[in-house]
């Protein structure tokens, strides 16, 4: 078969990787515009484009894949089968039908679990303890396409964003050829999906970063590990010596199992330097103060002479003046 690809991000890749050198032909790639980034704001290709750079491979960059200019390029490609993943536009059923055997779409969950922009950080953040890949036919209502494959995964419990998104992106290769194969020879399954089990995965805000310390320590520290590096789980942390605050993102903390006492207060650090939470205490690993890179609590602590007492405070109470 003729595969057009349409993707951006490097989750991507392997999938990508694995059409390349596969026995299919890779008719046609597409992705979105480079993008001002970093501090001098200097156009950024997408992780497709540079892989494609890469190899020589041509890249069309797509602003609107729906366009009538670009749907003729994408019809010039001839392609049989339409793979999207990770492209960060909606696909119109024009483009879709210039292949004979529509389109197909990789998504990080075990649809119809966590349809939407961040599966796997809503994975995590729910405490999951499985996920996987789904391959499912392109719909005009987002991750609601027949399933053609699964392939699910565990969730391991010190698995972050970055290494379950690694995990699930390697998954989908494999899964994706033995997809092609049974298309091409029309041995492929097509499942409607069970519209009483769907939940939602929506794109990622700022706020969701935002910790309240009144939840337990294992809310938290799921909060954590699926948000970073981005939006990052963050707070204000506030030295009771001094009066001074610093805004960090926090990066790993691991559960402290102990039962809370009369006169805990959330967010404060207690004499072994943990942080108490609504149910339970966090061992902060990792923290990232604003304008600083990552580093051990420890390191932190030694700089701001930490001392128990200090307060990790929500967001939204410094923003709102309060507290400090």
């Amino acid at each position: 078969m003729k595969i057009v690809y349409l993707g951006s991000a490097a989750f991507g890749i392997p999938a990508l990787e694995a059409i390349y050198a596969g026995r299919h032909t890779l008719a046609g790639v597409f992705t979105q515009p480079a993008r001002p980034a970093g501090r001098r704001r200097d156009p950024k290709p997408t992780d497709v484009a540079r892989w494609c750079a890469r190899r020589g491979i041509p890249c069309i960059e797509a602003d609107d894949i729906n366009a009538e200019p670009m749907r003729q390029r994408v019809a010039a490609c001839g392609g049989d089968l339409l793979v999207v993943i990770a492209f960060g536009q909606k696909i119109s059923p024009e483009v879709i039908d210039l292949h004979r055997f529509g389109a197909i779409n990789v998504h990080a969950s075990l649809l119809p679990k966590y349809r939407g922009a961040a599966p796997i950080q809503w994975a995590l953040m729910h405490g999951e303890t499985q996920t996987g890949i789904s391959i499912i036919t392109l719909a005009q209502r987002m991750d609601a396409g027949k399933i053609l494959a699964q392939r699910s995964i565990p969730i391991a419990p010190d698995d972050t964003f970055q290494t379950l998104h690694d995990k699930l992106a390697q998954v989908s290769a494999p899964l994706l050829t033995e997809t092609l194969e049974a298309i091409e020879t029309g041995q492929a399954v097509y499942t409607e999906q069970d519209e009483s089990q769907v939940s939602k995965a929506p794109r990622l805000k700022k706020q969701h970063g935002f910790i309240d310390w009144n939840h337990s320590a294992e809310k938290i520290a799921n909060q954590i590990r699926a948000l970073y590096p981005w939006p990052g789980a963050q707070s204000v942390y506030v030295s009771s010596q001094t009066g001074r605050s610093w805004r960090v993102i926090l990066c790993k903390a691991d559960i402290v199992p102990c039962q809370n006492t009369p006169g805990d207060v959330p967010g404060r650090i207690d004499e072994d330097l943990n942080v108490i939470c609504g149910a339970g205490r966090l061992r902060i690993a990792g923290i990232k103060p604003a304008g600083s890179g990552q580093m051990s609590f420890e390191a932190f602590a030694r700089g701001r002479n930490s001392r128990p007492g200090d307060l990790f405070l929500p967001i939204e109470r410094v923003l709102q003046g309060i507290g400090t």
